[in-house]
């Protein structure tokens, strides 16, 4: 546990002095949702969103930047080039072992997203005036278990990749399905039916969360496939992942 502590320590500390990356991270979903907030017809309710607003019925998909860029991006290319300049086989020759410097990294990542989820709903209820998400448990569901899928394929990632660039060839197709499905590239209600359908089942499964925002219980077949998604893939990470 001494060792674990040490190595969160300085990775936290590695984490804080890269600020375009924590900045990015953290503030960028945040800053989506304020430029389009500025503009008056997107804070008008709208009949094809349920009369919510445009930037109510988007928010959900913001949650989708960070958990993709965190999830798929960052944690991969970081344990990428741990392996690459032999950090992680070094670790092992140490009473700090690897697997406390990848538990560091999950906490890292966490944390960043916890943050930029909770900045995000705090300016979007005070700036814009958009409701809380009206089914806590519902959306705490929802966010665990589509965070828990996205990280357990980033995890599955970096356990294929020996080298940076390769965690970043595997990823970056991986980011933009993701990013896609998700609604960030191009807001879901402009998709086609099937391939916003397809949506409903893409990690982290964001029309559970835009349920749960709005009130209505997340559909369990949609929590479920996160689930399965995260077992399925921490466990092929767990089985494939070598410190060398």
């Amino acid at each position: 546990m001494r060792a674990f502590r040490q190595i969160l320590r300085i990775e936290a500390r590695l984490y804080l002095r890269d600020l375009p990356t924590l900045l990015s991270t953290i503030g960028l979903p945040t800053l989506i949702l304020v430029v389009l907030g500025l503009i008056p017809a997107l804070r008008k309710p709208d009949p094809n969103f349920d009369g919510q607003t445009f930037v109510s019925y988007f928010a959900p998909s913001l949650l989708v930047v960070t958990l993709a860029m965190v999830g798929v991006n960052i944690l991969p290319a970081v344990l990428g080039t741990y392996r690459e300049r032999g950090v992680l086989r070094r670790l092992a020759t140490t009473p700090a072992s690897p697997a406390a410097l990848l538990a560091a990294q999950l906490v890292l990542a966490l944390a960043g997203i916890l943050a930029s989820a909770l900045l995000l709903v705090l300016v979007a209820r005070l700036a814009f005036e958009v409701p809380l998400p009206r089914h806590p448990v519902g959306f705490a569901a929802a966010f665990v278990l589509g965070t828990a899928a996205l990280l357990a394929l980033g995890l599955l990632v970096a356990a294929v990749a020996r080298t940076a660039k390769a965690a970043q060839a595997l990823a970056v197709p991986l980011f933009m399905v993701v990013m896609f499905f998700g609604g960030v590239y191009l807001p879901r209600f402009l998709l086609p039916e099937f391939l916003a359908r397809i949506g409903d089942y893409t990690p982290p499964g964001v029309q559970a969360l835009l349920d749960a925002w709005t009130g209505t219980p997340p559909q369990p077949l949609h929590l479920a496939i996160m689930a399965v998604v995260a077992l399925g893939a921490g466990a092929a990470a767990a089985k494939l992942f070598r410190w060398k």
